[in-house]
């Protein structure tokens, strides 16, 4: 890997590291625990919906509201446009839901966003190819951005392990009897400023390899297109273009190590591990 290369890659993950939550956001608690971040502008929209402030600049959903509550208010209201998707509220990674809320509401409120993406692999005459997405026109976030064969949300009451397989057959028509080869491979977080808003994100990356003769098929209308490429033509792409969704580039670019084309014991590959575990606190 070059200099200018590894320059290039880390971009991506800068971008995906803009927030600087002590500095911008004012913590917000509910259920007895600061489950996110707002800014201070949005703290006048949320004391119409029964927030507070307590000491220490602390924004509080009193205990007789639920977070889910809150959301659907924000939306009555207009403040929020609906997905009509509901997403469990983490503290952090690790812990269990504190409730559950239109995803629509996650950036306002800076909560815990979790996902899934699969990359999905081909290897053919000695050669590594990966299965390409483009995201349909009509899509809220990205519209037309590259993405992963496999990549989505985490609805509420699933795991990232059947969040993916429902993903699957709706984005790609892959079958459980090859989604059962799936293998998870690593986590990646980043805070970031978006144009919806905070997003705090936690991501679960999964490789499958795939047969030469499997061809994924769009389902549910949310992918226009696949196309198999070369993995070294990917590499390229992502370091000289920003043809991909914010976020995939750093699913990708951790592959790339994986996979050896960024030597694994290099200087390089562990400045960019350490970047791709990005402050969901401050």
């Amino acid at each position: 890997m070059q200099p200018v290369e590894f320059k290039n890659l880390f971009r991506h993950i800068k971008k995906c590291n803009t927030a600087k939550l002590q500095k911008d956001f004012l913590p917000f608690k509910a259920h007895n625990q600061i489950i996110g971040w707002v800014r201070p502008s949005f703290m006048d929209t949320l004391q119409k919906h029964h927030v507070v402030m307590e000491e220490n600049n602390i924004c509080t959903l009193p205990a007789q509201y639920s977070i889910e509550m809150l959301g659907n208010q924000l939306i009555e209201n207009n403040m929020v446009r609906a997905m009509n998707e509901l997403f469990d509220v983490y503290p952090s990674p690790y812990a269990k839901p504190v409730g559950k809320i239109d995803r629509a509401v996650i950036p306002d409120l800076g909560l815990i966003g979790t996902g899934v993406h699969l990359n999905g692999l081909v290897k053919k005459r000695n050669q590594i190819y990966l299965w390409i997405a483009k995201r349909a026109k009509y899509k809220r976030l990205d519209p037309e951005k590259l993405d992963h064969i496999v990549a989505g949300g985490i609805p509420a009451g699933f795991t990232h392990n059947n969040t993916l397989e429902k993903e699957a057959r709706e984005e790609a028509s892959i079958p459980n009897a090859l989604m059962i080869n799936a293998e998870y491979k690593s986590l990646i977080t980043y805070s970031m400023i978006r144009p919806e808003g905070l997003r705090r994100d936690v991501l679960y990356c999964y490789d499958l390899w795939l047969p030469e003769d499997f061809q994924p098929v769009p389902n549910d209308g949310e992918v226009e297109s696949f196309q198999l490429k070369k993995l070294e033509d990917v590499y390229h792409q992502v370091c000289e273009t920003d043809d991909f969704k914010f976020n995939v580039n750093l699913v990708l670019i951790d592959l790339f190590i994986r996979m050896g084309i960024i030597a694994k014991n290099s200087q390089y590959a562990h400045r960019i591990k350490t970047g791709l575990r990005g402050k969901l606190f401050p």
